[in-house]
């Protein structure tokens, strides 16, 4: 394969939820497992609804994932680019000039029904006289610019599902330009295909009849096409399908949640596919694991709860180097000594503070019996602490004591942190310190 270039193109027009996230992910990961390029293209022609704050936004969250761009372009600034493919196509005899109202094409759709035909576009505005268009014109009706589709069937190998084929003969001609000039998603897109060099175009299965027309329009424009990939659509766990409209798993929500962004990248790309979901340390892990070919035809759920869990697992498997940065901004001291020794206890990086303020002090120690904590202070060992010291130390206790099991740890681990739960006191240990330790087994915060 040579060298791929893939594109994600969101509009602008609200933020980032992780069904619009998932092509991004699908194409960052196919680039990468390629040596590819990755274009972000802003689908910004709708000037009524796309906002800068939104275009900020979704190169934020995509950095959030990982995902950063080798090429960025906005549709907004490339107008004219699209008025000569438009004109190439107007003179060619593919784009045509229609009058026909909103409410006229939406009656005729309705009596087309009524009569059991398909409603589809019966190319009425092919027959119009010149003198039956000035008319309109006259009127102050303005054209919009229909597609001349060819009746045929449009084939392709499909990345995802294999052999495709959709039968434009049952396709309406599509609206390539409004009445007021702009353009709808359909001529910028394949445009920028072309002018951009854009080698493989991987997105949702709900542009499938769209992949059929496009492919027409870069014949039209004489382009060859690019390979095309339609994996199947996120849903809710509940089987609801996602809406920026609604914030239904915001990328911007997910990631203030504080899960891990690497898990929410494993799970939207894993699920609903023939491989297992699993904690991954990279994206260039990720991209190995990733294979079109294995997703599935049936709509993937990205259950929270999974996502939570697979956070865990994420975040229990990271080395020091992967989140010192991050312990760094939190204040967060004891290097990797405490990663490791907390690491495991954590759904959430953040829950790292609580074990630094134990760790640190101070510490409100809980002491049971006074009797048992002093024996056991009387018996902790000279510093340096290491790894064996607990192990010695608890022995030590066990045999004046003769306590064991949960008797003999669960007070101590309670003198300690003053909880009764947390990370291996064995690790925990050498962090606190001999000082520390004695003013709690004497029941002192500290």
């Amino acid at each position: 394969m040579t060298s791929p270039l893939v594109r994600f193109a969101p509009s602008p027009t609200g933020y980032l939820h992780i069904g619009n996230a998932r092509p991004a992910l699908f194409n960052w990961l196919f680039a990468r497992r390629h040596g590819g390029r990755f274009l972000l293209r802003y689908d910004d022609t709708d000037i009524a609804r796309s906002k800068l704050e939104y275009a900020e936004a979704i190169a934020e969250d995509l950095g959030w994932l990982g995902i950063v761009p080798d090429l960025v372009i906005k549709q907004s600034e490339r107008l004219a680019i699209y008025d000569a493919a438009a004109e190439r196509l107007r003179r060619a005899g593919r784009l045509y000039a229609c009058y026909e109202t909103a409410d006229e094409l939406d009656r005729r759709r309705k009596r087309q029904l009524a009569r059991g035909l398909p409603p589809i576009y019966d190319r009425a505005a092919l027959k119009l006289t010149a003198e039956q268009k000035a008319a309109f014109e006259a009127e102050g009706r303005k054209p919009h610019w229909r597609f001349l589709l060819e009746p045929r069937e449009v084939t392709w190998d499909d990345l995802v599902r294999g052999a495709s084929h959709v039968d434009c003969a049952s396709l309406s001609d599509p609206v390539l330009v409004r009445e007021d000039g702009s353009y709808l998603y359909t001529l910028p897109s394949v445009v920028d295909d072309i002018e951009t060099g854009v080698t493989h175009v991987i997105r949702g299965e709900d542009h499938v009849t769209n992949t059929a027309v496009q492919a027409q329009i870069f014949e039209a424009l004489g382009a060859s096409l690019p390979a095309f990939g339609h994996h199947n659509l996120l849903t809710t766990a509940s089987g609801e399908g996602l809406s920026k409209r609604l914030g239904h798993l915001s990328l911007r929500g997910l990631r203030e949640s504080g899960v891990e962004a690497l898990a929410v990248a494993a799970l939207a790309t894993m699920v609903g596919t023939s491989d297992a979901v699993r904690p991954v340390s990279s994206l260039d892990e990720l991209a190995g694991l990733v294979e079109l070919a294995h997703v599935s035809r049936a709509p993937a759920k990205f259950d929270e709860h999974e996502l939570a869990a697979l956070s865990a697992r994420t975040l229990h498997h990271f080395p020091f180097a992967a989140v010192a940065d991050r312990l760094t901004a939190l204040d967060l001291g004891g290097g990797e000594p405490f990663w490791l020794a907390v690491r495991g206890n954590l759904a959430k990086l953040d829950e790292a503070t609580l074990w630094w303020q134990v760790v640190q002090g101070p510490a409100t120690p809980v002491i049971a019996d006074q009797s048992f904590a002093a024996t056991a202070a009387g018996l902790l060992p000279q510093e340096p602490f290491d790894a064996t010291t607990w192990k010695s130390w608890t022995q030590a206790v066990a045999a004046a004591t003769g306590a064991k099991g949960k008797a003999l740890f669960m007070p101590l681990r309670q003198a300690l942190t003053g909880l009764d739960h947390g990370p291996e006191l064995a690790a925990l240990l050498p962090l606190i310190g001999r000082e520390k330790a004695l003013k709690r087994l004497a029941g002192e915060s500290a």
